[in-house]
């Protein structure tokens, strides 16, 4: 399992109302809906691709983005 990084985030109380909402129609915690919002939203924009121990592996459409990185580093 992958190291998890922790970071303060502040949210507009109107943003986090509307999260919990979406959190808990898809049955996710409020966390695990800003890791997949953020999650697809990289993969789609090209800067994160799939991994064999991806914890959202076959929600979504299901499409694999593949990316170049070009200076080496990690996305």
């Amino acid at each position: 399992m992958t190291q998890k990084k922790r970071f303060l985030l502040r949210l507009d109380r109107r943003l986090h109302a509307a999260l919990e909402r979406w959190a808990a129609d898809e049955l996710r915690s409020v966390n695990a809906q800003i890791v997949y919002l953020l999650t697809e939203s990289a993969r789609r924009h090209g800067r994160l691709k799939r991994s064999d121990d991806d914890p959202f592996r076959g929600e979504g459409r299901g499409e694999v983005l593949e990316y170049d990185d070009d200076d080496g580093g990690d996305a």
